[in-house]
């Protein structure tokens, strides 16, 4: 078989017919169990930008001879305007795809993603030496493989290429560990996504050694088995370029008189869904965006001159914090905690503050509590939950009432600034009379 037309398959060649289904106005192709009888149903695929194969095993086609492609072949891959293959639900023997990724380098493919597959044996990877594909991110997810720690020779194989890779994603596959030299041949990598893993803080002291993953900005560790805040600031603190961290949905614990300094390029860290109880110290100094939603905390009283965003929504807070400690922020979100009134009066101070999210707490609709709602509602946008998801828990006569609806007025909640002025001028006109 003409080993264009193996490539063009996305190795999904299986036994039963199957059918492709283009959709021309997005530019997008899906094929379901492709065989070689079927082949020409693949033909329109090729005005696609986007190609997914779905379905079969590869273990028939692994002693398949393949050829070097004449120059005709190589003109026509290049032509092509596919610039992402999907590959799903695949058994795929991994000496089957050593052969015949090389030939990715004659097409403009850029994303190459592999979703619930199986990838089985051992490749040969040598015959990658020294070349180069136009791939540039490659994802994972839901996957089964032969571990990680050894193969270090064969990623130093693939070299050429993954030292131009810029996103990698590697997502709930089981994965354990990082192995040091692995990380040290992604030279270019800007985005690694390890989520929903099993990745523990001693495999991670490990994998982020000195000179892997020089260039990372981004990096996901969501859902995994860290617990140690402090050794996962150890952990990063060699990703000095590091912007971006996730470590939402790990269980985290504090640890006592920690020194541990964040990378100073860090802008944007999220710890929501981490139970914790308090805010950790120390947090990274220039911070832009903080997340720290769905915890447990009680109160937060930290001070951080950079930042622009803090998502506090579902915990337990008492009170908002305070906007003085955040000169420049624009966005506070604060939804379900046990708020009973918002500081309106510090956002008229400061005027900095644009998005504010504050629906399901328990609202005091005394006349500065319903009034200080409404009034910040005239300030800044208070998000879709307003004023549906904005009700008094208190004083009883206003419970289970929207505060839109609270009256406000003088009259109603300062009787005497409108009493003392009438009794004052009554009293003038008697004193004229006599």
């Amino acid at each position: 078989m003409n080993v264009a037309v193996l490539l063009l398959l996305g190795l999904g060649l299986l036994e039963a017919e199957g059918r492709c289904f283009f959709n021309r106005t997005e530019e997008y192709c899906v094929c379901y169990n492709l065989s070689q009888e079927s082949v020409s149903s693949i033909i329109q695929c090729l005005p696609a930008s986007v190609v997914e194969f779905w379905g079969g095993e590869l273990e028939r086609y692994v002693s398949s001879p393949i050829s070097d492609l004449d120059s005709s072949t190589i003109g026509m891959l290049g032509s092509l305007v596919i610039r992402k293959i999907i590959f799903g639900d695949l058994l795929v023997p991994e000496i089957l795809l050593a052969r015949v990724l090389r030939f990715f380098s004659y097409t403009q493919v850029q994303e190459l993603v592999f979703e619930s597959c199986i990838f089985e044996g051992r490749g040969n990877w040598a015959e990658m030496a020294g070349r180069g594909l136009p791939i540039l991110s490659l994802h994972f997810h839901n996957v089964t493989s032969a571990p990680l720690t050894g193969r270090e020779q064969d990623f130093s194989s693939l070299s050429s290429w993954l030292e131009t890779l810029q996103e990698l994603a590697v997502t709930g596959s089981h994965v354990t560990s990082l192995p040091c030299g692995i990380g040290r041949v992604f030279r270019a990598l800007r985005s690694l996504d390890v989520a929903q893993n099993s990745l523990g803080d001693e495999s991670l002291m490990l994998a982020f050694c000195e000179g892997a993953f020089p260039q990372l900005q981004v990096l996901s560790l969501q859902r995994n088995l860290l617990t140690s805040y402090h050794s996962m600031c150890e952990s990063v603190q060699l990703l000095r370029e590091l912007q971006h961290l996730d470590l939402s949905q790990n269980k985290l614990m504090a640890d006592p008189s920690s020194s541990c300094q964040w990378p100073v390029a860090l802008r944007i860290f999220n710890l929501s869904d981490t139970g914790l109880d308090e805010v950790l110290t120390p947090l990274p100094p220039s911070l832009e965006v903080l997340d720290m939603s769905c915890n447990h905390l009680r109160a937060v009283d930290i001070s951080l001159s950079s930042l622009k965003k803090l998502f506090l929504s579902q915990n337990m807070l008492q009170a908002a914090p305070s906007i003085r400690n955040y000169p420049v922020l624009d966005t506070l979100h604060l939804d379900n905690n046990s708020i009973t009134e918002l500081p309106w009066d510090e956002v008229k101070l400061l005027g900095h503050l644009r998005d504010v999210a504050a629906a399901g707490n328990p609202y005091n609709c005394s006349c500065s509590g319903a009034g200080g709602v409404q009034a910040l509602a005239g300030l800044v946008q208070l998000g879709q939950g307003w004023p549906q998801d904005y009700r008094c828990h208190s004083p009883p006569r206003y419970q289970g009432r929207l505060v839109k609806d609270v009256p406000v007025s003088v009259l109603q909640c300062n009787s005497a600034a409108v009493i003392a002025p009438v009794c004052i001028a009554l009293a003038l006109l008697g004193v004229a009379g006599a």
